[in-house]
């Protein structure tokens, strides 16, 4: 019955669906969307023996979630938001998930289903206001980075010129990108791990930080390959670090917790209540 269910929300909004996955394989600054569904796997298995206490159960909520989603979906082309039109799709799915399991069973795998909202592409004025400001900075600092080294650099905007050659960041290492996937990971990071819910604020407070240092780090090996090297291997080059990037963003994840436990800061929900 949740399968039946799964398959006749989607089909009910098909259109939004394959515009959501076009984007998603069309758009690189949009390729975040094809990790969100694993993500979402993945956080329901890791939580799978709340089954047990959490049996599925009717729900007339679920009801409630699909008829909202319809409304959103029919609204957004009318409003010409492409968000609400997306939103309403995600909606009616989750709404037809509920209806079968019930809201305890969603309370207790509650990050799945918040985890669906990264299924929604960004608007472009979100990732304009974004993107924009980190390719800035991440062009000011790459410049200062490369000088202190000794290569001869010149910036103008948020464009780098080595050997000769332009290298453009929103093309090189576009901010935005690294933003979303890394939204993505520090989300299935903090949901993974057993933290209180305060230490999961502060790191998703501070991944923003490790965006902006993880893009520089990529930024810099970047220009220079397209400065120094052939353009074929700059190319594999920047494709192949996009994804080092995100281990080495789950890297200072990771490395961001140990300090917290070297500093001796209570992270696990027992010891915030006071539990031994």
């Amino acid at each position: 019955m949740l399968a039946g269910l799964i398959v006749l929300a989607v089909a009910a909004a098909l259109p939004a669906w394959q515009e959501i996955m076009g984007t998603a394989t069309r758009n690189p600054e949009q390729s975040h969307i094809l990790l969100a569904l694993p993500l979402v796997l993945w956080l329901g298995w890791l939580r799978r023996q709340r089954v047990r206490k959490n049996g599925p159960v009717w729900s007339l909520w679920g009801a409630v979630a699909v008829a909202a989603g319809a409304g959103l979906y029919f609204a957004g082309p009318r409003v010409n938001l492409d968000l609400l039109w997306h939103l309403g799709a995600v909606l009616m799915l989750a709404g037809a998930v509920l209806s079968v399991v019930g809201p305890r069973f969603a309370a207790a795998f509650f990050p799945s289903f918040i985890g669906l909202v990264f299924l929604l592409p960004i608007p472009g004025t979100i990732r304009h206001e974004i993107a924009v400001p980190l390719q800035e900075i991440s062009a000011r600092v790459g410049e200062f980075a490369l000088d202190t080294f000794g290569v001869p650099v010149e910036r103008t905007g948020s464009t780098l010129t080595v050997n000769g050659v332009l290298v453009e960041i929103a093309e090189a290492c576009n901010g935005m990108r690294m933003v979303s996937a890394l939204a993505l990971v520090s989300f299935a990071f903090i949901f993974s791990v057993p933290v209180s819910n305060r230490i999961r604020v502060l790191i998703l407070a501070v991944s923003p930080v490790v965006a902006l240092l993880v893009n520089i780090l990529r930024l810099i090996p970047t220009v220079l390959f397209f400065g120094y090297a052939d353009a074929g291997v700059a190319d594999t080059f920047h494709d192949i670090s996009g994804w080092l990037g995100l281990v080495a963003a789950f890297g200072l994840l990771w490395a961001f917790l140990g300090l917290l436990r070297w500093l001796e800061v209570p992270i696990t929900p027992y010891a915030v209540g006071g539990a031994a």
